[in-house]
């Protein structure tokens, strides 16, 4: 990679931390809280939706050349996602965004993130 493009991947590194660890957060709460039709489990989502916006795209801000270097990260799906909670929000399953907060964006965390960035 070219300078500018490490320091753009170092940027985008930063902030999908930060999101990992702002999902970690929102499901601590745990599912019933999250789904709750309550005001509260509305704010849940809506915040749960917005971190899934955040991971994808910051993922689409990444350099080829890195996505490149880690074919295992299922980055279609992850635009796929973020295309659907933006563009078609009438239609959001919470229990797929759940299950992202839940499973994909700390396993994104971990194959992307330092081992010190915790």
């Amino acid at each position: 990679m070219t300078d500018p493009d490490t320091a753009r991947v170092e940027r985008c590194l930063a902030d999908l931390a930060r999101f990992v660890d702002q999902a970690s957060e929102l499901v601590i709460g745990g599912e019933a809280a999250y789904l709750d039709a309550g005001f509260d489990g509305q704010m849940r989502r809506a915040f749960g939706e917005q971190i899934v916006l955040h991971v994808a795209t910051v993922a689409e801000r990444l350099p080829q050349s890195f996505r490149d270097e880690h074919p295992d990260v299922a980055w279609a799906q992850l635009r796929a996602m973020r295309n659907r909670i933006a563009h078609v929000y009438d239609a959001i399953d919470a229990t797929v965004v759940w299950r992202a907060l839940v499973v994909r964006i700390p396993e994104l965390g971990a194959r992307l993130l330092p081992a010190d960035a915790d």
